[in-house]
């Protein structure tokens, strides 16, 4: 039997926190709980973020940065070497097919080079000022900082938070989603083994109301950087200004697939449930609102349709398996909620959306075919394998139907003609777009969102002017 990390990760080591604090974890696959893992409470959050401040003051803030550059190497070789004890365990905790896992344990390992080799790459810059003498700048750390987590990619996420914040020479406060937070727990102990100092890492789990809320009001901590709901993020944004602390926001989405006429329509339909299902749609980039130009409508939900029906829903330890079981078994209610009052409302599930195993939180993908604009399928963020397409005749109406909404995270725009790319993309409002394909994560390049889909940006070198402070100094001649 598999032995998961079932302990706060404090000071670098697993410490016991109140017995009466348990989570218990639920396999998705087969609703049986697998293990629990003991909350940390408020003694906890205290204990961890003034060792954490202290490991700062005291080492992490003045090794040098060919030091952290090895730390956070040794990191990602530790990660690589338990890359199928880290997948094993992401499938068994959040029912993400095997194969995904792996992928996503390899893209967590990237994230740490991709930031070993940044930290003597980032600084500051000197300024001809009028005055004459000697302007510069300096980049420095903010102190403690918090990372929160979803659990929908819980390791590539905490990767992509807390491998730029020890790159620029801050100790991290990781707190794990109350139903993911077992990988991040093995992430505390591989930095521990790595080489990183006690206290500069440290991994609370709990639920957010509580854990998440004394973390972000502590006074010690100086940033927060959440991914999760825009409701949630909304709460850390109102919490964090009491303090005036930065802030960045990585939240929801409703993003929009844009198909036009003269797209390779083969390629576009065979992709786009890709972007739609991978992560059975629990994912804030999902493109759920199709915009089809009317000419190829039908065809293009033909072929999407008949795409979507290839889709291999299964057991998750399956290397065959590409979509796995919903995270919970309330988390696919929500989804099937959605789905029905499409139905009351008298739209069309061309395909899909029904149970198709006994045990699990399965869920089969599903097809709404033209719902109306006030929708709440259209409008409001599903988290969930639901997708829906809709008809547009002129550029005009496309691009107020695809703004029409709160969010602005991700989105594609599929076509041949480079000049209509370029101004559809210049018009949608969102942070990251892709053309003739469905990519939106790249380590080298920013993420993040516009409206309601949050602020500021992880990845790339951008995330690194997120988690310090910019100094000037000036010296007479």
């Amino acid at each position: 039997m598999t032995k998961f990390p079932i302990q706060p990760f404090i000071n670098g080591e697993y410490r016991s926190a109140t017995k009466e604090r348990r989570i218990s974890l639920v396999n998705p696959a087969n609703d049986e709980v697998f293990t629990e893992v003991e909350s940390a409470g408020p003694a906890e959050v205290n204990v961890a973020i003034d060792a954490a401040h202290n490991a700062w003051e005291q080492s992490w803030r003045d090794i040098s940065p060919g030091k952290r550059t090895e730390i956070l190497f040794a990191i990602a070789r530790g990660i690589r070497t338990r890359i199928e004890e880290l997948a094993a365990t992401e499938m068994t905790n959040i029912g993400k097919p095997i194969s995904d896992a792996r992928d996503e344990i390899g893209l967590g390992a990237r994230i740490f080079e991709y930031y070993a080799g940044a930290v003597t790459k980032f600084g500051g810059e000197t300024i001809p000022v009028w005055r004459g003498g000697f302007d510069f700048t300096l980049r420095q750390p903010m102190g403690v900082v918090a990372a929160i987590v979803p659990w929908n990619f819980p390791f590539p996420i905490a990767s992509w938070k807390v491998a730029p914040a020890l790159a620029a020479g801050n100790a991290v406060v990781l707190k794990p989603a109350s139903l993911s937070p077992l990988t991040a727990l093995l992430l505390g102990e591989i930095a521990a083994e790595a080489g990183l100092p006690p206290g500069v890492l440290q991994v609370l789990p709990g639920s957010g109301s509580k854990v998440g809320d004394a973390i972000v009001t502590h006074p010690l901590i100086r940033k927060v950087s959440f991914t999760g709901s825009t409701e949630i993020g909304s709460r850390i944004m109102e919490l964090a200004s009491r303090g005036i602390k930065r802030v960045s926001l990585e939240l929801g989405g409703k993003s929009p697939n844009i198909v036009f006429a003269d797209a390779d329509l083969e390629k576009a339909a065979a992709q786009s449930p890709g972007s739609v299902f991978a992560n059975t749609g629990q994912d804030c980039c999902a493109r759920t609102r199709i915009f089809v130009e009317k000419k190829i409508f039908n065809e293009f939900v033909e072929r999407f349709t008949s795409a979507t029906r290839e889709l291999v829903v299964d057991d998750p330890r399956k290397d065959s398996t590409q979509l796995g079981p919903m995270v919970s078994q309330g988390q696919r209610a929500s989804v099937e909620e959605y789905i029905q009052s499409a139905r009351t409302s008298g739209r069309k599930v061309s395909y899909g959306g029904e149970r198709i195993f006994d045990r699990g939180a399965y869920l089969q993908p599903a097809i709404i075919c033209e719902p109306e604009l006030h929708d709440k399928v259209w409008r409001e963020e599903i988290f969930g394998p639901v997708a829906c397409i809709r008809p547009f005749e002129n550029e005009e109406q496309l691009i107020h139907e695809v703004n029409d909404s709160p969010y602005g995270l991700s989105g594609s725009v599929w076509t041949k003609d480079l000049s209509r790319a370029l101004r559809i993309c210049r018009k949608v409002e969102s942070g990251v777009l892709s053309v003739n394909c469905n990519n939106s994560v790249h380590v080298e390049a920013p993420f993040g969102g516009f409206k309601m889909s949050g602020i500021g940006r992880d990845l790339g070198m951008h995330a690194l002017e997120g988690y310090t402070e910019l100094k000037n100094i000036y010296i007479a001649d």
